[in-house]
């Protein structure tokens, strides 16, 4: 009797066991329910959601309509554009060719791609995959080219522009600056090696070994793909049925993005971080190593892959975003938990939803943190005892020497500190220093830089790695006269004219298939612009104070050239 007791006392413990973790997983899933729940309604958009542990899916739901046209639900099994979440497959496919021998990550892309146009400086394979080649972005110049982001845009049509610049932004491996080009390259790349499309390499030698069934990079823009979403966008001030519009995406090229994927799948390429199945168990390895400066400084970019933290748990992913399509897939190596969000709203922020199912799945991991993540750091509490009489000296504009058209403006308004980048919107800076700002939206700081007159003139934004900065003077716009610029202004490159002209007392920027938007006069030779292809533009004068041409810049593009045309030109109208 007593040893049945025995027997029986260790089986009841071992039934309650399962029990308390099964209500608490339950209860942990309806919690995670309720991060989504407005998006579950008839007429509305909204969401498919993973969380993958141990290799294995264990929450996998659908919330809201994959086509609000029709009517059809989303699901684990709806098929996505994943955007950049795509970037990691390419690289994966560059890494996997590298590791067989077929190219090298040092190889000078010139060698696989003899088109891309000879700078004088090499860019590498490597520096495509960690955003530091230097390359002008794909999307910036067809937009600046006139194309509009819903048009078909083939990688022919990326190609066409790529061979056509003559100009990099930066020395290739000198700085950081996100360029979906590089990573259109690398899938050209992956292409010419293999002597097959992109897409059917991609089929054979990754998706099907993993059992991803229902993903493929969706190369063709008038392919047929069943059980697909699509993507939407709030109508502005539209309540009811007709609260969302459609948001056309017509790609027909690869490398940079679409991808067509499931949550399903996403959880099988998950569990391919955690134990390699296609490649040698070091491809991972070489898959997470941080990019690095020609200086010396170490990025979060790895290969198509983002090294995070958060409260003190380090992780690595991607997010997406092209049309309405929002995408977003983190995995916390050490706990072993992914988290995906694959959305058709254009609003939705899967970003953030992945970090709020990781404070559900996590708590436990985060409690033991608990220190580390909850006490600041002194030098960036933000309750320095900062003198403001100081910051008389650090007001002003500063243009980052490595690219000239980023000015960050810093300015005071009470007892609050604030600054803006070109195009950007304001944020809060905070001291933690005489000399040291901080923000709190970017992990980001400011170093004000007194020379030995006491004058302030130069600064580092320090912000994955460190960019100096020289002050810009600017003049009152009275006092500059606005027709010295009106003409028309021919990029060889793009194969475009800008017109600058006056109308009704206000300067424009015109563009044949843009419109027109009003132009800011900031100094001598420096123009503001409001669209987010054309931003800054800089004025360029011969010898004798004539204007020659001007230089347009954004933040993926710098100083690209456009030529004054002679005011007769086009004149007859002939």
């Amino acid at each position: 009797m007593k040893a049945s007791l025995r027997l029986l006392i260790p089986a009841l413990l071992f039934t309650m066991s399962i029990q308390s973790a099964q209500c608490q997983s339950s209860r942990i899933a309806a919690k995670t329910d309720s991060l989504f729940t407005e998006w579950n309604k008839p007429g509305m958009p909204g969401a498919a959601v993973g969380v993958v542990h141990g290799g294995k899916l264990i929450y996998a739901k659908g919330f809201g309509e994959s086509d609000v046209e029709t009517g059809a639900k989303i699901g684990p099994e709806t098929i996505f554009h994943v955007a950049s979440v795509s970037k990691q497959f390419t690289a994966y496919a560059i890494v996997l060719l590298a590791e067989q021998g077929k190219l090298s990550l040092d190889d000078d892309i010139r060698k696989h791609i003899p088109e891309v146009p000879d700078f004088g400086k090499t860019i590498t394979i490597r520096h495509l995959l960690n955003h530091t080649s230097g390359l002008r972005d794909q999307w910036n110049l067809l937009a600046m080219a006139g194309w509009q982001l819903d048009d078909v845009i083939t990688k022919q049509h990326v190609m066409n522009l790529v061979t056509r610049q003559k100009e990099l932004n930066f020395e290739p491996g000198s700085t950081f600056t996100y360029c979906n080009t590089g990573y259109t390259l690398l899938a050209e790349v992956a292409s010419r090696i293999t002597k097959q499309p992109f897409a059917h390499w991609m089929e054979s030698n990754v998706f099907k070994p993993l059992g991803m069934k229902n993903t493929q990079f969706f190369d063709n823009q008038e392919g047929i793909v069943k059980g697909r979403a699509y993507s939407f966008h709030h109508t502005p001030g539209a309540v009811g049925p007709t609260m969302f519009s459609k948001s056309i995406l017509s790609y027909g090229n690869v490398g940079a993005t679409s991808l067509f994927t499931t949550i399903n799948d996403l959880a099988l390429w998950i569990n391919n971080f955690r134990t390699p199945q296609v490649g040698s168990p070091a491809i991972m390895k070489q898959m997470l190593e941080r990019g690095r400066l020609t200086k010396g400084d170490t990025l979060p970019y790895a290969s198509g892959l983002i090294h995070g933290n958060y409260k003190g748990l380090a992780y690595y992913g991607h997010d997406g975003a092209d049309a309405g399509f929002r995408s977003s897939l983190v995995y916390f190596p050490k706990e072993d938990y992914g988290f995906i969000v694959l959305s058709n709203q254009a609003e939705f922020n899967p970003a953030k939803k992945n970090l709020d199912m990781a404070d559900l799945y996590l708590s436990s991991f985060i409690k033991e943190n608990k220190s580390a993540t909850e006490t600041p750091k002194p030098a960036a509490s933000g309750d320095y005892p900062f003198d403001s009489t100081l910051f008389r000296a650090y007001a002003g504009s500063y243009s980052l020497d490595e690219a000239p058209g980023f000015v960050l403006k810093f300015w005071r308004d009470g007892s609050s500190y604030y600054t803006q980048g070109t195009g950007q919107p304001s944020a809060a800076i905070f001291p933690s220093s005489d000399s040291t700002f901080f923000l709190k939206v970017v992990e980001a700081s400011v170093v004000f830089h007194k020379g030995k007159d006491g004058k302030v003139n130069r600064i580092t934004l320090k912000q994955n790695g460190e960019h100096p900065g020289t002050r810009v003077n600017t003049q009152e716009p009275g006092a500059i006269d606005p027709a010295q610029f009106i003409g028309q202004y021919y990029s060889p490159e793009l194969e475009t004219i800008y017109t600058i002209a006056k109308k009704d007392d206000a300067l424009k920027l015109i563009h044949v298939h843009h419109g027109e938007a009003n132009l800011k006069i900031v100094g001598k030779d420096k123009l503001n612009a409001p669209w987010w292809f054309v931003q800054n533009i800089e004025v360029v004068r011969n010898a004798s104070g004539a204007i020659t041409g001007i230089k347009m810049s954004n933040g993926r593009v710098v100083n690209l050239w456009f030529k004054k045309l002679p005011d007769d030109f086009a004149a007859s109208g002939k």
